[in-house]
């Protein structure tokens, strides 16, 4: 299916831009990096193709959204980016949080993502329970992300590899401590310390394990784990087609 992407005026676009430009300078003085990474995720993976509800069309901004189980913490987010859209009312929810998770990446040293803004705020959020669960293995993973939100396998690992920003927390998926040794840098040690084993002071997710046992993803973590430039260029094309969820299909 091919996109085509709305036309934007000029005042628009650069309101785009200025946006863009003010979340890169705001994430790296708050170092709230993997907040925003979580943020944007967990907005657009809400959506169900069958139905053509859920996804990243700013429904988070509502206190119904962000009181779902999976989304403890994350009002913080909504919060701190609401400032953004009462500077920039001509932008919506949906490309500011969008984009919040794309400079969150871009400013943590991973790779440039691209960005297509335009999408149209809804207003109706998606029904709870549509985001992927850590204690679960990869049946689970794939039910969400190819059987429900229409992605691949490639897409499922090199996602997880957004789990190099950032920590888990007690309060939210019941584990508690980083991925890595340096959560505020994007790089791939996701992988590299997933087939390393566990460690003291890190911590892997079951759906971080069944990374290694399923057949199909195991090669991908090998890949990703050794070439850097390969996990960067897939998480970006992954990203992108996660940000861009029915957005702008024909």
């Amino acid at each position: 299916m091919g996109k085509i992407y709305p036309s934007l005026s000029m005042e628009h676009k650069m309101a785009v831009d200025q946006v863009k430009s003010e979340l890169r300078a705001f994430i790296i003085e708050k170092q709230c990096a993997p907040l925003m990474l979580r943020f944007a995720f967990h907005c657009a993976a809400t959506f169900d193709m069958k139905t053509r509800t859920g996804g990243p069309f700013g429904t988070m901004r509502h206190k119904i959204e962000q009181n779902h189980a999976a989304n403890v913490g994350l009002n913080t987010a909504v919060e701190m980016l609401e400032p953004f859209k009462q500077k920039f009312p001509l932008v919506s929810y949906g490309d500011i949080y969008m984009m919040a998770g794309i400079v969150a990446v871009e400013s943590t040293g991973g790779p440039e993502i691209t960005f297509h803004p335009g999408r149209l705020d809804m207003d109706a959020p998606p029904e709870e329970g549509r985001l992927p669960l850590p204690n679960h293995g990869s049946e689970q993973l794939r039910n969400v992300f190819v059987n429900t939100m229409g992605l691949t396998d490639q897409d499922i690992v090199a996602l997880s590899g957004g789990h190099t920003l950032g920590a888990t927390h007690k309060d939210r998926s019941g584990f508690d401590g980083p991925w890595t040794f340096n959560p505020m840098v994007f790089d791939n040690s996701y992988f590299k310390e997933l087939i390393a084993g566990e460690k003291q002071g890190l911590v892997q997710l079951p759906s971080d394990k069944t990374l290694l046992t399923d057949p199909v993803f195991r090669p991908l973590v090998e890949k990703f784990a050794t070439d850097q430039s390969a996990f960067f260029q897939a998480f970006a094309e992954s990203f992108l087609k996660l940000s861009e969820l029915g957005f702008a299909d024909t």
